[in-house]
């Protein structure tokens, strides 16, 4: 199609060039206003018309990565540069691709070849030096780590020896342990952007690694009936969001259960608020309050996006190592009443998979490259049959007969997931047996989506769905603890 708009020696004639670039100066304007999807359809007509513009596939692959589309993102970055091998803005966005896939050494390669053309760039000195000490940082921890002997820092943390000043005027975890006192108290303390002290910090994540020690990595669940369960999606460090859900929804309690499905923390700046709050509640209910582990509850993505910045900011860097090990044992879905899964990525690159398969899965690891746990992690749904290239660089797709051979063997209604963002909070697809669930409104304040949970009232699970509006936080911007390269390369 592309050769029968070029003329005789190869060149677009002026006409196909001013409609493509009309197509570019319409999704310039969308991209101003965050609708990524339509920026993205414009910029395919655009390089319908022209495919060898470097630019149109370097911008199609910076709306990409707005929408967490890195396989998307790197691809189209690779074919701006081999449009133009000289375009330096098109190895910024590779880089930034590898980034967030977490290949940081290909990264370090690109941003390298930049700086060598550009020597005397600052901007591009900066970005080389920051992706240069991580790629040095995790060789250095590879060199000294060895997993069979390694200690953990579960093991090393005497509560006895950290004390509690007379100065602190926060909560306090009582004798007997965590109550709803306790938890209305740490709540408001949040909000008032007062910290709660190391020391109950640490002794809520020791708990919380005890408790989810325990469980498989598939729960079952019972809602009785008349009972319900309310669903939430992604929270992403929105603390002041969370708050307001509860507002709408009512506090955790054991006739108000709870399930929240991934991606507690990173890009928002109050994910140890986030994390904290979730923990102590599931102490506190612990069979009423439900943890299901994100693609964002992993190492290399608390080091990207925030996380780890944060907890260092705010406890010092020894807590991380205890949030990764509290993080390796989340659950990787639950199944209600036998017949809702409920997961935080989606279905699974091979066929014939059953719900034994998830409960026998070793969670207790950072997330391999490919295998059950991470398409439980990773994968998203699509329109089309069969299974498709993940969008997103890791995992797949998977269409609507895939979602219905899945419900079928193992006898189940639909599935719920989250993962991605919806303008409208949630979107029900494949004939309204893939539910996706996001509840994290304006993500990172600059998407303009509605939040949305999910009440399943038992015996019919017939899903009801709440939508809600983000609400005013203090004044810290999402990403404020997140690495230096993506600050630096305008991700957010």
């Amino acid at each position: 199609m592309a050769a029968e708009i070029m003329s005789v020696n190869g060149e677009l004639n002026e006409s196909d060039k001013l409609k493509a670039e009309k197509f570019k100066e319409e999704a310039n304007q969308l991209f101003k206003d965050k609708k990524y999807d339509e920026v993205i359809e414009l910029y395919t007509k655009a390089i319908e018309v022209n495919p060898k513009s470097a630019s149109y596939h370097a911008n199609r692959s910076f709306a990409n990565s707005r929408l967490e589309n890195y396989g998307f993102a790197l691809e189209d970055a690779t074919t701006a540069i081999s449009c133009d091998k000289i375009y330096v803005q098109a190895y910024y966005r590779r880089a930034s691709a590898y980034m967030s896939l977490g290949k940081f050494k290909l990264a370090l390669r690109d941003l390298e070849a930049i700086v060598k053309v550009r020597p005397t760039d600052k901007d591009a000195r900066m970005k080389y030096t920051a992706c240069s000490k991580i790629v040095k940082q995790k060789a250095f921890e590879k060199a000294i780590a060895c997993e069979d002997n390694k200690k953990l820092v579960s093991e090393s943390i005497n509560l006895d020896n950290i004390t509690v000043e007379e100065s602190y005027n926060g909560p306090r975890i009582p004798e007997n342990g965590i109550n709803a006192e306790f938890m209305k108290n740490l709540v408001q303390t949040f909000k008032d952007q007062n910290i709660l002290h190391r020391r109950y910090a640490y002794q809520m994540l020791l708990e919380m690694k005890e408790i989810l020690g325990g469980l498989p990595s598939l729960v079952d669940i019972v809602v009785e009936k008349d009972d319900q369960l309310t669903v939430c999606g992604d929270v992403h460090g929105q603390y002041y969001d969370l708050c307001h859900v509860f507002e709408i929804n009512g506090l955790p309690a054991e006739d108000n259960p709870y399930l929240f499905n991934g991606d507690f923390v990173d890009r928002g700046s109050w994910s140890v608020e986030v994390i904290l709050v979730l923990f102590g509640y599931k102490i506190l209910l612990p069979n009423k309050f439900h943890l299901v582990r994100g693609n964002h509850e992993t190492d290399y993505m608390n080091q990207m996006y925030g996380f780890e910045g944060e907890v260092k900011a705010k406890y010092g860097g020894n807590m991380m190592g205890l949030f990764s090990e509290v993080f390796n044992w989340l659950p990787l879905s639950y199944c209600v009443n036998g017949k809702v899964l409920i997961m935080h990525g989606g279905l699974c690159e091979k066929d014939d998979v059953t719900l034994d398969d998830l409960r026998k899965i070793e969670r207790n690891r950072q997330p391999p490259e490919n295998g059950l746990m991470c398409d439980l992690l990773w994968s998203d749904p699509q329109a089309k049959m069969g299974r498709g290239v993940s969008k997103r660089g890791v995992s797949c797709q998977f269409g609507p007969d895939i979602t219905s051979n899945f419900l079928r063997n193992n006898g189940l209604d639909y599935i719920i997931r989250s993962h991605e963002c919806k303008n409208g909070g949630y979107e029900e697809q494949h004939n309204g047996k893939c539910i996706t669930i996001f509840s994290a409104p304006n993500y990172c304040d600059q998407m303009g989506n509605k939040g949305a949970f999910i009440t399943l009232r038992a015996p019919d699970l017939i899903p009801k769905f709440t939508q809600f509006e983000a609400v005013k936080h203090p004044e810290v911007q999402p990403m404020a603890y997140a690495n230096s390269f993506m600050r630096m390369n305008g991700m957010f």
